[in-house]
């Protein structure tokens, strides 16, 4: 009878979020821990959670810091559990102290509880895909460039530089091209508001 953990964040920049609930689950006296990084939705992708899944023996329990650490809709959460409670595994969740036991030994106020957090948990982040979709729309709509900005803005601040100065560095737009990563046409795109502007 072994505690296993079970950790994920969403994105590679999450770092700190993977070590926190690495901490959280050590404290929970966890022997193994699987992690990944990758989006809850992207069920195909999660390799170490089916690893984790195959690894658990009857009598074992899998420890996640939260609900949707595990799973991000009703459904994937309910198969989840459904897999592991065949195979005689439990499932603890630190934040809403809630553990399933394997073989449904669990009483029907802890079954709503779990369904509503689960719920809750789906609900929340619709909500934040949502409001991010919209966000997006609202900003392409006011003409604000979505995308990485600042880096593709230096190279082209650059190639507009040495364009500027080709009478003296004897550059062509194809070598500022090769210098800058910034291709031709964009170059020229820039030249063009820049006459429109003048």
């Amino acid at each position: 009878m072994e505690l296993i953990g079970y950790a994920r964040v969403s994105t590679v920049g999450q770092d700190n979020g993977l070590e926190i609930q690495k901490q959280l689950l050590n404290e929970a006296g966890c022997k193994r821990i699987f992690f990944e990084k990758v989006t809850g939705a992207n069920i195909v992708k999660r390799s170490e959670l089916k690893e984790a899944i195959q690894f658990l023996d009857k009598g074992d329990t899998l420890i996640v810091t939260k609900i949707d650490r595990l799973a991000r809709s009703i459904i994937d959460l309910h198969n989840i559990i459904k897999e592991l409670s065949a195979k005689g595994v439990n499932v603890r969740f630190l934040k809403e102290n809630i553990e399933f036991q394997a073989g449904g030994n669990n009483n029907s106020l802890q079954t709503l509880l779990f369904n509503i957090l689960g719920s809750f948990a789906q609900f929340e982040r619709d909500i934040i895909v949502e409001r991010t979709g919209e966000g997006r729309e609202r900003a392409k709509k006011q003409g604000k460039h979505m995308g990485r900005p600042s880096k593709d803005r230096k190279a082209i601040e650059k190639a507009l530089k040495l364009y500027a100065e080709r009478e003296s560095n004897g550059m062509s737009v194809n070598d500022i091209s090769k210098i800058t990563g910034v291709p031709r046409s964009s170059i020229y795109a820039e030249l063009k508001k820049i006459q429109v502007n003048d």
